[in-house]
């Protein structure tokens, strides 16, 4: 079968699509004949260089399929069934776990991250990590949403308590979890302002509910927000050293920055005197809990979030759409599907 793997760290060009043996299906199993897999951020770091990487190694976190085959130890599954894949997983036992705090969990792990992925032609895995896929969405649109929405999600009603009327900046709005984020604090009847990296990227997030969107690509953008609105009661962060700084700078008394990211680089300066100052909050978020990942798959079946999808590429073709990413070419998720 084919899977895209990595055995070096480097560009794109690192990326090879080869040819494996079929994983087995294991009692507690069900085997899952891939689709199409969304491909996010994650890939990058992953591809980039991550310490506890074992070569080879299979990328991709989130995806669709159709199951073709159950052990004998699954019920409520039928060979046939059309899923979509949680990208988290746990121990399922610890305190945490039992708490419903399954991403606090000290054996938590992301799948294309912590284990080899899904962007393979089969897979094994626990029922656990599998939902019915929403009838509604093709395969591609389904593999696009669930690690950026679970992820959203999480920051903004988990993390941030993002209320009605409140005030969010969003950077990124044709990113993955950018857009997701719009969604989400329009659901939550927040006030949004979005940044992009070009003018052509303006009226996509306003489609997607943004209020105001921001060029971020030249040097005044901060005040061009500010003309709009000076304080914020959240900020959405994925950026990092890029954008910290004016974060900070925008963020309301009593706001709360809630981060998942930094694209642009880890190290970040904090003046604590403003953060006590002004009561602030910096938070920080990774995925989510179970029970979001549900309760965000419910509003997906239910069409209260939509697919943002910008490309889709077959799989031979994984290198192509890495570079569109890491480019910023993308306006909303790229997707790789399976032929």
């Amino acid at each position: 079968m084919k899977a895209v793997r990595i055995h070096e760290f480097g560009d794109y060009n690192v990326l090879k699509v080869d040819q494996i043996d079929e994983p087995v299906c294991m009692a507690n199993q069900v085997k899952i004949q891939m689709k199409a897999c969304g491909i996010n951020h994650l890939d990058i770091w992953v591809r980039q260089g991550l310490p506890w990487i074992k070569f080879p190694w299979v990328l991709g976190s989130d995806g669709s399929g159709i199951i073709v085959e159950i052990g004998n130890e699954v019920k409520n599954w039928n060979i046939g069934d059309e899923i979509v894949i949680h990208p988290g997983y746990s121990c399922g036992k610890c305190t945490k776990c039992q708490n419903q705090q399954e991403n606090f969990c000290y054996k938590y792990g992301i799948l294309g991250e912590s284990i080899n992925g899904v962007q393979q032609e089969f897979i094994c895995l626990n029922p656990s990590q599998i939902v019915e896929k929403p009838t509604h969405l093709n395969f591609s649109e389904s593999a696009s949403m669930p690690l950026v929405f679970m992820t959203s999600w999480q920051m903004l009603v988990e993390r941030a308590n993002l209320k009605k009327n409140e005030w969010v900046l969003i950077y990124g709005g044709t990113s993955g979890v950018g857009a997701s984020a719009i969604q989400i604090a329009k659901y939550l009847g927040a006030n949004i302002i979005s940044t992009v990296g070009n003018d052509n990227k303006i009226d996509k997030v306003i489609s997607y509910g943004a209020d105001f969107v921001i060029n971020h690509s030249n040097d005044y953008w901060q005040d061009e927000i500010k003309l709009i609105q000076n304080k914020f009661d959240v900020i959405f962060e994925h950026i990092g050293s890029a954008t910290w700084k004016n974060s900070m700078n925008l963020l309301n008394k009593g706001g709360r920055v809630v981060t998942c990211g930094a694209t642009t680089g880890y190290k970040v300066e904090i003046d604590l005197r403003h953060l006590f100052f002004k009561q602030q909050s910096i938070l920080g978020s990774t995925m989510s809990n179970f029970n979001n990942f549900y309760t965000v798959m419910e509003k997906i079946s239910s069409g209260v979030f939509k697919p943002c999808i910008d490309s889709i590429y077959s799989i031979e073709d994984v290198w192509i759409a890495h570079k569109k990413i890491e480019e910023r070419l993308h306006i909303g998720k790229v997707v790789l599907e399976f032929n």
